[in-house]
């Protein structure tokens, strides 16, 4: 059973990677045509909010209380890993070399690591770290060190963005204790629709949008066409799925998982764009494969009461393990009386 959660959580994993890594294709015809990266932000997050709505009610059995209950969780989700990602990803892009910003932002998952060491006091274990290592050094051969000033605010920014893809994994771990998945999803975007919108309004995120037909995988294309695509495939399956994930495989995996956005993404655009895809490239996404097997061999170590105790489990008809009765323990086959 465990073996085949991590196989369905790996595929998600990697599912919502593809997913996340194809958005480029198609928002960028829209950033061509005269969008906005605001705009299409907001839009791309309203469609997914509006996707998810009655899957997240038929999850609540149509009772909000569950919401209200866990408003605080729904608001720093929507607010800091919806919302507050966006915003701060494109204010690091008008500073800082996009590759730059973009290697800041997929430190989450070392961030995350580290994180996890000060907290407990713990060293993770040895594979965990060059697990990390890997990963980040393929990460700055498929993104690119980058060139040009680094302004500080714009660093600022993309440690912003890169603590919202924290929160993400952190968060979309735990609140599922509270709420369902798609219910937490469908209310987070919805948060950060509203907060995006009134970015807008106050002139922080631009808003511009051009309603022509656009260029869209070889071919024409009205301009929606694209906006639902991103909004279906790279927001609402591309969050379920990782979401999915992280309940399946904790948020330290997920988060490593989650930077084969960054392989897909150099595919996509080398298959469909005609990008160059050079041989570092190729060895940067074979160095976060390597860190990511790394990571997905981390010994899980037993506990202490089961160590120590040797307690035998014994299900109840209905499933429910209990200790077994106080008392010598019988003795196994094979085993002295």
């Amino acid at each position: 059973m465990r073996v085949s959660r991590g196989i369905v959580g790996i595929a998600l994993g990697l599912g919502a990677g593809l997913a996340f890594g194809a958005g480029g294709v198609f928002v960028k015809p829209l950033l061509e045509s005269g969008w906005s990266p605001g705009a299409a932000v907001l839009a791309r997050i309203s469609i997914a909010a509006a996707l998810l709505a009655v899957p997240a009610l038929i999850a609540l059995r149509f009772d909000l209380r569950p919401l209200w209950r866990a408003r605080w969780t729904v608001l720093l989700y929507g607010l800091v890993a919806v919302a507050a990602v966006q915003v701060a990803f494109y204010a690091s892009l008008e500073r800082i070399p996009v590759s730059m910003t973009l290697l800041i932002e997929y430190l989450a998952p070392i961030a995350l690591v580290l994180f996890a060491w000060v907290r407990t006091r713990r060293m993770p274990q040895l594979i965990v770290l060059g697990g990390s290592v890997l990963a980040m050094a393929g990460l700055v051969l498929v993104i690119g060190p980058g060139g040009g000033d680094l302004d500080v605010l714009g660093l600022l920014f993309a440690g912003i963005a890169m603590v919202g893809v924290c929160v993400y994994y952190a968060v979309g771990e735990r609140a599922t204790e509270q709420l369902p998945p798609v219910a937490l999803l469908a209310a987070g975007f919805v948060v950060g629709a509203v907060a995006l919108g009134l970015s807008g309004l106050v002139g922080i995120m631009p808003m511009e949008a051009a309603f022509t037909d656009v260029s869209f995988l070889g071919g024409t294309a009205p301009w929606w066409v694209p906006l639902l695509t991103v909004g279906a495939v790279s927001t609402a399956f591309a969050y379920t799925a990782g979401v999915a994930a992280i309940r399946l495989l904790g948020s330290r995996l997920s988060s490593f998982l989650g930077l084969s956005e960054v392989i897909f993404a150099a595919i996509i655009g080398w298959v469909l764009l005609g990008e160059s895809l050079g041989p570092l490239q190729v060895l940067g996404g074979v160095l976060i494969l390597g860190g990511i097997v790394l990571v997905r061999l981390e010994r899980r170590e037993r506990t202490v009461a089961t160590v120590a105790l040797d307690i035998d489990l014994v299900p109840m008809p209905d499933g429910t393990p209990v200790d077994p009765p106080a008392g010598p323990r019988p003795a196994r086959v094979g085993e002295p009386a």
